[in-house]
Order: C-alpha cells, then sequence, then structure tokens
C-alpha cells in the first residue's frame, strides 16, 4: 500500500511541476515581444497592427508564431554569425521555439485577470524635445511619376543644440522611397520649400555647402537612431532644416505630411557624429552598369586618410540589390568584420548602430563587395523585360552605398 502511495505522490508531484513549467505570455512571450516587436507593432507604428496587449498577441498567436519559425519577422538583415549590433531585432532559436511551445500548450496569460489586458511599454520611449514637421501637406502627382522635392523647416533654435536621437516620421509610408535631413547655417535655402530637384531655381538656393549634408536618412523600415552617451549631432542655432524627399509613382491623389522629432542630449557631449560613404564612384570593377539578364558582383576597396570611430553603418541598394558584406582592414592587417547582408530587401533597411564605437585607425581599407540580379530570376526587378541599369535616384535605377557615422 505504501508502494502505491509513494507512486500517487510522485504522480502528482510530476502533475504539479509540469502544470509548473508551463509557457505563459507573462512569463515568457511579454519579454520577446516587448524586446522585438513592440518598437514597430504600436497604435500608428511601422507594423499593420499593435502588439502591445494579451489580447493583440492572442489573437493572432498562430500568424506570429509562423512568420518567427520562417524568420520572416522580426524583420533583421544583418547577419548575426558575421556582426552584432545594439538595435538588432532577431530571435534566437529558444525564442521561436518558446513562442511555438506557448501557442502548442493552450496560449496561457498566466494571470486570472485576463479583462484587464497588461500593455507592454515601450522601454525608451520617451517626448521628443522639438517636432518639426513640413510647413503644409504636399500633394502628390497623380500622373505615376517618381518626384523629388526639398522641404524647408525653419528649426527655431535659439542656441546650439545637441542632439542624441533622430526619428523620421513618414507622413505618407506607402509613398514615401526615402528622405534625406539636411542642415543649413547660410539661410540660403528658405526659397526652396516643396520646389522639385529638377527645377533650375532649386540650385539658386544651393549656392554655399549645407552645414551637414546627412543629419539622418530614411528608408524603409529604418527605425530611430539613437547615439552612445557622450556622442550627438550639432544643429547650430538659427538653423533650418531641409529635407529632400523621394516620393514613388501614384495613381491617385494623395498627400505627405512628414516631420522629423529630435531628442536633445542629456549628458555632456564629448564626440561630435560625422559622416563618411562608400558610393559607386568607388568601385573597382568600372562602370556601375547592372546590365539586363546579368548578375554582376561590384568590389571597392577605399582606404581612410584619418582616424574613425565608427558608430553605425546604413548600407543601401535598391530593388536589384541581392547581397553586400563589408570588412576593414587595419594596417596591421587585422581582419573586422563589418556587416554582412545575404539577403536585401529594399524595404527593410536599417542603421546598424554598434554595441560599442569601433576604431579604425588611418590607413585602413575598407572592403565592399555587392551583387545583384538583373534577371527575371529575380521578382523584385522593376523593369519587364529587364534593362541595363545604371546610378540613378529613381526607384527603377541603382545604387551602391555604405553610410558611416563615426567622430
Amino acid at each position: 500500500m505504501s508502494t502505491i502511495k509513494s507512486i500517487l505522490t510522485i504522480g502528482l508531484m510530476g502533475a504539479v511541476a509540469t502544470v509548473g513549467a508551463q509557457t505563459t505570455y507573462e512569463k515568457d512571450v511579454a519579454p520577446i515581444i516587448q524586446k522585438n516587436c513592440v518598437s514597430c507593432h504600436t497604435p500608428g507604428g511601422y507594423g499593420p497592427f499593435s502588439l502591445q496587449t494579451f489580447n493583440d498577441v492572442y489573437k493572432r498567436a498562430k500568424f506570429i508564431g509562423h512568420v518567427t519559425q520562417t524568420r520572416y519577422m522580426p524583420p533583421w538583415k544583418a547577419d548575426p554569425t558575421f556582426s552584432r549590433f545594439a538595435n538588432e531585432r532577431f530571435l534566437s532559436d529558444d525564442e521561436i521555439a518558446t513562442i511555438q511551445r506557448w501557442i502548442d500548450e493552450g496560449l496561457l496569460r498566466g494571470e486570472d485577470n485576463s479583462e484587464s489586458p497588461r500593455i507592454i511599454e515601450i522601454t525608451d520611449e520617451e517626448p521628443a524635445d522639438l517636432v518639426l514637421e513640413m510647413a503644409k501637406p504636399f500633394e502628390l502627382s497623380n500622373n505615376g511619376i517618381e518626384d523629388y522635392r526639398f522641404f524647408h523647416i525653419p528649426t527655431g533654435l535659439k542656441k546650439d543644440t545637441y542632439v542624441s536621437k533622430i526619428e523620421f516620421i513618414a507622413g505618407n509610408k506607402r509613398y514615401l522611397h526615402h528622405s534625406r535631413v539636411m542642415v543649413d547655417t547660410s539661410g540660403q535655402t528658405a526659397g526652396i520649400d516643396g520646389l522639385s530637384e529638377f527645377d533650375p531655381l532649386s540650385r539658386f538656393f544651393q549656392t554655399q555647402p549645407l552645414m551637414d549634408e546627412f543629419l539622418y536618412g530614411w528608408v524603409p523600415g529604418n527605425l530611430p537612431v539613437t547615439f552612445p552617451k557622450g556622442i550627438a549631432k550639432l544643429i547650430p542655432a538659427n538653423s533650418d532644416l531641409i529635407l529632400n524627399i523621394h516620393y514613388a509613382p501614384s495613381a491617385e491623389r494623395v498627400t505627405d505630411l512628414s516631420a522629423v522629432k529630435l531628442y536633445f542630449s542629456k549628458n555632456p557631449v564629448e564626440h561630435l557624429v560625422k559622416s563618411f560613404y562608400i558610393e559607386e564612384e568607388d568601385i573597382a570593377n568600372p562602370p556601375f552598369i547592372i546590365k539586363a539578364y546579368e548578375k554582376p558582383t561590384f568590389y571597392v576597396s577605399k582606404t581612410i586618410t584619418q582616424d574613425m570611430n565608427v558608430v553605425s553603418l546604413l548600407p543601401h541598394m535598391h530593388f536589384l540589390g541581392k547581397k553586400m558584406v563589408a570588412l576593414a582592414i587595419t594596417p596591421d592587417n587585422k581582419e573586422i568584420p563589418l556587416i554582412r547582408i545575404n539577403d536585401w530587401d529594399f524595404n527593410w533597411q536599417s542603421t546598424y548602430l554598434l554595441q560599442e564605437p569601433l576604431f579604425l585607425p588611418k590607413g585602413t581599407v575598407l572592403l565592399l563587395v555587392a551583387e545583384y540580379d538583373n534577371t527575371i530570376e529575380n521578382p523584385l526587378n522593376p523593369s519587364d523585360p529587364p534593362r541595363d541599369v545604371t546610378y540613378g535616384w529613381n526607384s527603377t535605377d541603382e545604387m551602391m552605398n555604405l553610410i558611416f557615422y563615426y567622430y
């Protein structure tokens, strides 16, 4: 009898242990969603729906399980086996398995009161110190043309200001191809607002170099850039922002009212961020032409002429881009992997923030390899049949850039 009792006791203890080990939303799944998903999936965010509450996640659980198992989501394109970044959003095998286990075990919440769903807060959410919006909505052409426009926004700053975080709010995510945010201190650009880049008058307002030609670059999928403590961008007093926005072709009458959010540095600034570019003209096997029905590869070997502390990387190609890899070779022949993207996706581009600023001494060689596919095998090829493509800002043209923030 005692043996039977012992067996029952052990069995009950095992059952209790099993129940206690069950996967729940509150304990296991919510931290994964908060870390990797909520930055986009908030009301009005880049994601098509919110994932801030248990109910939000519960009703889409099987869909979330599928897109995470296939690694379609979260959309992190940099290969984590090559280099790691501070703002990376990708799931480990264990995290993917946790989500699937939660689904298989019955989508338990882990709280009794499911009528009061907990809201996942974005932990680094803070109000912007300054929000600068276009003067008025811009009406896009409905003639199906690619359009490039300049917009002038006075900052109204009364003193030099250091910015530790920059966010671009696309007013019309469907038709914005990209936006470059620039800083002008000369006052020369006040009359450029709304002008086409191809309007001869636009050159009249650009007779002097801009103070900062690349304060920030927004491309589809790019989230705000946050600089490490003690590192910032400078926006001088009485300066103006210039937005250079590329609109994709539209067949409908729609408007855009984009804005820039600036977050001022709360810490003493030790270093000012600058920009450095690898561009198409740097390739070692010119010309930069992607011929129809071909899959060319281009190579860059560029030596830096000053010490650099690299803060972030922003790769950029268009729809023919397939792969990009970059590394650095220091003067003492140390090889440093920078970034590798094995499956380029125009719709998911990012500013990749390094975990720590990376020191590259003067004389370091930057190596970059970029692959393109201009064949009918590329489902994203904008030309049917394929045609020869070279450099240009149109979405049907191509580019090959790697932009460094550094100090």
